[in-house]
């Protein structure tokens, strides 16, 4: 069951559908959580509410969030591509690059960290000031035009009640820290837990994965692979933060992508954690992201340098690629900053192919149907 809001929502500029909360009791979120999920973490100081979670789908797919009113968050992150884009590097405003590829929001009210390499960015409020005001380069543009988006999202009606029923207590709701905490308590929900794995791990059902796809499960769960290491646990990421846990020490792995000077050196701006650390044990650190819906989400790796399941998953068999670039994979010395969790393996054709068959088996093809009928549904109603 994902966990999605309990009404349907549009995105006119009318009040047709008029929600029925009064505006100093706003309504209780109740969660949907797939079995044996925890509760998400959500901050004191942004309590997650009904109506908050219906402004933040609403801004989330409005492009008049962007400095020029031509892109939205829903740009980068599609509901068909479990919130990617299928490109290997995002595209913003005017056509600018973004270094980085768009990562899936899959499951991303449980990270431990968010983005792809920075250890300090652990909420979701604030990470969606990033992509707003971002300037190297922009992304949505907002940065010195935030008077005239919020100027925008002020002459509709309908976002004008949303602000007053999410945040009651504010005379002026209508602001750049409210925008950022909606968006963080729609983004909250994007929680998906009901895929054919699950229903078979979790489930009971013990047909909802067939031979091969059980036979992969073997293989990534397997001490020869090893791919469990990284992928661990209900989300297969790394650490994770729920209501209740411990804070989780952040992990990221340099997976042998690049070597560019025999050193391990990974092509700037592109570092890894090294490009907020300065540090050279930091070069080409990245965060493990979670392998849920991770058959809809090519091209992959932080760049997206690889193009398919298949070959990440030769790229890892070799032992990364800035190592089986500069010695002998029959003999896999440290010759760069990778990762040793990474030794490489051999991989028969077969135990490939069921390898992909498992990863494939970790859609949540409800997720992204109940994502992309609520996003048609706002369409509809612009």
């Amino acid at each position: 069951m994902v966990a999605l809001a309990l009404f349907s929502v549009s995105c006119g500029h009318d009040m047709r559908e008029p929600i029925r909360a009064d505006r100093k009791n706003p309504t209780k979120y109740v969660w949907q959580l797939p079995e044996g999920f925890p509760l998400p973490r959500v901050p004191a100081d942004n309590p997650i509410t009904a109506e908050k979670v219906e402004l933040g789908r609403l801004l989330f797919h409005d492009t008049r969030l962007s400095g020029d009113g031509t892109v939205s968050c829903a740009s980068c992150h599609q509901p068909e591509r479990a919130y990617t884009d299928g490109r290997s590097r995002a595209v913003g405003i005017r056509g600018n690059v973004h270094p980085r590829s768009a990562m899936s929001l899959t499951n991303v009210a449980y990270n431990a960290t968010l983005g792809w390499d920075d250890p300090a960015l652990k909420l979701l409020e604030d990470q969606a000031l990033v992509p707003l005001l971002n300037r190297h380069p922009p992304e949505m543009g907002v940065a010195g035009r935030e008077q005239e988006v919020l100027a925008r999202l002020k002459k509709s009606r309908r976002y004008r009640r949303l602000f007053f029923k999410s945040f009651p207590e504010d005379s002026s709701p209508v602001t750049l820290r409210n925008v950022t905490y909606a968006l963080a308590s729609f983004e909250r929900t994007l929680i998906a837990g009901n895929s054919p794995y699950d229903r078979w791990a979790y489930g009971g059902q013990i047909d909802a994965l067939n031979k091969n796809q059980r036979a992969g499960a073997r293989l990534f769960f397997s001490q020869r692979l090893g791919c469990f290491r990284c992928h661990a646990g209900f989300n297969l990421s790394g650490p994770v933060v729920y209501e209740g846990s411990d804070e989780m020490q952040a992990r990221f792995h340099n997976t042998g992508l690049y070597n560019e000077d025999g050193s391990g050196a990974y092509p700037a701006p592109n570092t890894g954690v090294h490009r907020h650390t300065g540090r050279s044990a930091d070069m080409g650190k990245f965060r493990a992201p979670t392998l849920r819906n991770i058959a809809l989400t090519a091209p992959y790796m932080h760049d997206g340098s690889i193009p398919t399941l298949e070959a990440v998953l030769d790229h890892y068999a070799a032992g990364g690629r800035a190592r089986y670039l500069h010695s002998d994979i029959s003999n896999l010395e440290a010759d760069s900053m990778t990762d040793p969790l990474l030794r490489g393996f051999e991989l028969a054709p077969e135990e490939r192919s069921q390898l992909v068959a498992f990863l494939q088996a970790l859609t949540d093809e409800s997720f992204v149907r109940n994502a992309l009928e609520q996003s048609s549904e706002q369409g509809r109603n612009r």
